[in-house]
């Protein structure tokens, strides 16, 4: 009897631990839900800065994929979660990394989707604090959706913006190369 209990413990255990992903002290979902679009974990890493973790990202697809232009590009559903993991992030800060982002996703080309970056960067206006999550969500038929600690902030529409926003972390001047390769599942 106690190894049969002992089995069914180390099955659920197993389980359990198999449904996650640590990351930078943190543990994503590998599995996550937005407007009844179930995504998987394509991969995940931490976006560091002088040599310090500042958010652990993952990017959740319909199906596994190393093709960063094929994902930018894609009408399909995704979301990237982003955990904070560091007490130095400050809103001023995250806006200007996503100024910097969207700058270099499109290559300064960013004036037909300028109203759509301000709505966007003023859903990091509220402070930021470690262990905040926000969730940058795609669902073709609604636009991209942002989410704060589960709280829906907005939605902003167009594929083109969405682009240059998935391109933030998937572009070929990424936030970061080494969350680039962990988020393609490659590192």
């Amino acid at each position: 009897m106690k190894k049969a209990l002992f089995f069914i413990v180390a099955l659920v255990g197993l389980a359990t631990s198999s449904a996650q992903t640590k990351m930078a002290g943190v543990t994503l979902p590998n599995t996550v839900n937005f407007e009844g679009q179930s995504l998987s974990i394509n991969g995940a890493g931490v976006r560091e800065k002088f040599w310090m973790d500042m958010y652990a990202g993952a990017l959740y697809l319909d199906g596994k994929s190393a093709d960063a232009k094929g994902i930018i590009n894609a009408d399909k559903p995704m979301a990237i979660k982003l955990h904070i993991v560091s007490g130095l992030i400050t809103s001023q800060k995250m806006i200007d990394a996503v100024n910097e982002g969207f700058e270099n996703s499109t290559n300064g080309k960013t004036s037909g989707i300028s109203k759509e970056i301000t709505t966007f960067k003023n859903y990091f206006s509220e402070e930021i604090s470690k262990n905040d999550v926000f969730d940058i969500v795609y669902i073709p038929s609604k636009g991209v959706l942002v989410y704060k600690n589960g709280k829906q902030k907005g939605t902003l529409q167009g594929m083109e913006f969405k682009k240059a926003l998935f391109g933030i972390w998937l572009s070929d001047k990424p936030a970061d190369k080494d969350l680039k390769k962990g988020m393609l599942g490659k590192s």
